[in-house]
């Protein structure tokens, strides 16, 4: 009975080395030898970042933060599975001596293996430093140290000590897979027109490729970095079959509104994470995409000549899974409005996943994993509501300080499960003090949008989950009889905050029209209601005291114990 459960035990253990952990997204050896391997994810909007530390080793561990890459000043943990059980401290290092065990203990313990030579072990702590002894963790590159010992002795390390900087907040690997190339997809020598805002489409179609390939890697390629605002990347359904250069929105091109890259002005290169990557070739080789260039001319400059657009990085190494983006938050349509001399005014968009099956015969639960957000000009905020079973159960993604000159793909640090029959919940928060007249909805910079794209796995033939208020309840809500009186409301009204502020809770009451749509441009609409959103807060600093691990694998592990103890 015992050898099946060390049978039991060893199987166990590979199981769970094997599994791809979606709340463990980043990973790098911080060891020339391969030796020490660090697997990280983190929850900005909880405060918290998860560590999982694998070591060639049945002795102790040691893993932390150093002003300078040494001991002196360091923040660190150390761990093991004794004679005596397993042992996992909080500590820090004054000097070049035995690390202090902290009065404070601040680092969870979540689970602690021993199999095979190797020793894993998995731990939480709070981004922000907790107490003296500990170092906050930045969005700016840091040095991270580790040590381990043959015994679970813990004393001198000898050599085997090592240092590696990284930027854990804002990982981005330059991974260099095997076959791998890439091509661009660009204007070509256009000439920007000397209007304040355009848009400008060109439909072609993708270098052809055999088998699928997976892109790994997108990045901007901007000749007019003053003038360009940002780019997307549609597919196009089947029926669009030849090339075509016009102002977007205006012909054909608008049929084309699968998004399948992202770029705003202040981003750079974007990574996909070693699961994913973005299909290219194979089934979906013989697409048409539509390059969408928003031009952002205040000057009103004449004669740029521009040849920007996007340049993708693939390998024939194909990924675990095909990743996707998914549009959704407040369609964009002139039938709302924004008042003018608001200091906080709020508008919403609502995907309801339940619809998704009636547009997709296979639909699924999917993970996202990163986020553009986006409004224009008067942007403050924009929060992405998770809601299940009608109760908020996190914030997906936000950003309490948007900028307009700064978007970018955002990791989420770690991948977020979406199960159908979820909500999300896009809110956006606008200051428009400094406006005299209403700000509609649209396209130009002076318009104002409301939207999350999400990036997603495993990909599903999906392009949009918007909303629209239902413009006939709120026409009505408002005290007006039809459009042109509700109009002549809007324009006439005096806006104050009083009147800006019902005119919100008016729009947040009414019906929410829910759009979601396909790849192929299969349409459902249903309506729904706007829940409400409320800020998570992050979570207070680790206790020291040991909790039961929330695994799986500790759950069976534990179980096969009692098993074998009766």
């Amino acid at each position: 009975m015992v050898k099946l459960f060390v049978v039991l035990l060893s199987f166990l253990v590979q199981w769970s080395w094997a599994q791809e952990d979606p709340l463990l997204p980043f990973s790098e050896h911080l060891d020339p030898g391969h030796n020490v391997r660090l697997r990280w994810g983190f929850d900005e909007i909880q405060g918290t970042i998860l560590f999982e530390l694998t070591v060639n080793t049945s002795g102790w561990v040691g893993f932390g933060f150093s002003p300078n890459g040494g001991m002196a000043g360091a923040d660190m943990v150390i761990g093991g599975v004794g004679p005596k059980g397993t042992y996992f401290t909080d500590r820090h290092a004054g000097g070049n001596s035995m690390p202090v065990v902290d009065q404070q203990q601040n680092y969870k313990l979540l689970s602690l293996i021993e199999s095979d030579g190797k020793t894993v072990m998995k731990f939480q702590r709070s981004i922000d430093s907790c107490d003296k002894d500990d170092l906050s963790i930045t969005d700016l590159p840091m040095k991270l140290i580790y040590a381990y010992g043959q015994t679970d002795d813990i004393t001198y390390h000898s050599t085997r000590r090592g240092t590696k900087e990284l930027n854990l907040l804002k990982y981005m690997p330059r991974v260099n897979p095997p076959n791998s190339n890439f091509f661009d997809i660009t204007m070509v020598n256009f000439t920007i027109p000397a209007n304040q805002t355009h848009y400008h489409c060109k439909i072609m179609q993708a270098p052809t490729f055999g088998p699928k390939q997976h892109i790994y890697r997108i990045e901007p390629v901007i000749s007019n970095i003053d003038l360009v605002h940002h780019l997307l990347l549609y597919r196009c359904p089947p029926g669009v079959t030849e090339e075509l250069d016009v102002e977007c929105y205006t012909t054909v091109d608008a049929q084309c509104m699968e998004v399948v890259a992202v770029w705003g002005v202040g981003g750079g290169a974007f990574e996909f994470p070693e699961v994913a990557g973005l299909p290219i070739g194979g089934n979906v080789g013989d697409f048409f995409y539509r390059l969408e260039v928003h031009y952002n001319n205040p000057n009103k400059s004449a004669g740029r000549v521009d040849n920007s657009g996007l340049r993708f990085y693939y390998t024939s190494e194909l990924r675990q899974h095909d990743a996707a983006i998914l549009m959704t938050g407040l369609a964009v349509a002139p039938g709302y409005a924004i008042p003018p001399k608001a200091k906080s005014f709020l508008t919403y968009g609502l995907c309801d996943t339940a619809y998704i099956p009636q547009v997709l015969e296979t639909p699924q639960d999917f993970q996202v994993f990163a986020v553009m957000l986006h409004t224009h000009l008067a942007g403050r905020k924009v929060r992405v509501g998770h809601f299940r079973g009608g109760k908020q159960i996190d914030l997906l993604a936000v950003d309490e300080n948007y900028d307009f000159e700064f978007q970018k793909v955002t990791n989420l640090g770690k991948s977020k499960t979406v199960k159908l029959g979820d909500k999300l919940l896009v809110e956006c928060t606008y200051n428009t003090e400094n406006r005299n007249t209403l700000t509609w909805g649209g396209l130009s910079t002076s318009n104002e949008m409301c939207l999350a794209f999400l990036l997603y796995y495993p990909a599903m033939n999906l392009s949009g989950c918007l909303s629209f208020p239902d413009i006939t309840s709120l026409v009505y809500a408002m005290g007006a009889t039809d459009i042109d009186s509700w109009l002549n409301i809007m324009f006439t009204k005096t806006w104050d905050d009083m009147s800006v502020n019902q005119y919100q809770q008016t729009l947040k009451r009414t019906d929410q029209v829910v759009i979601v749509t396909s790849s192929f441009n299969n349409a459902s609409y249903n309506t729904g209601t706007v829940p409400d959103l409320k800020v998570i807060p992050p979570a207070t600093c680790m206790s020291g005291c040991a909790t039961k691990s929330l695994a799986l694998l500790s759950l069976l592990l534990c179980l096969a114990v009692q098993w074998v103890s009766f």
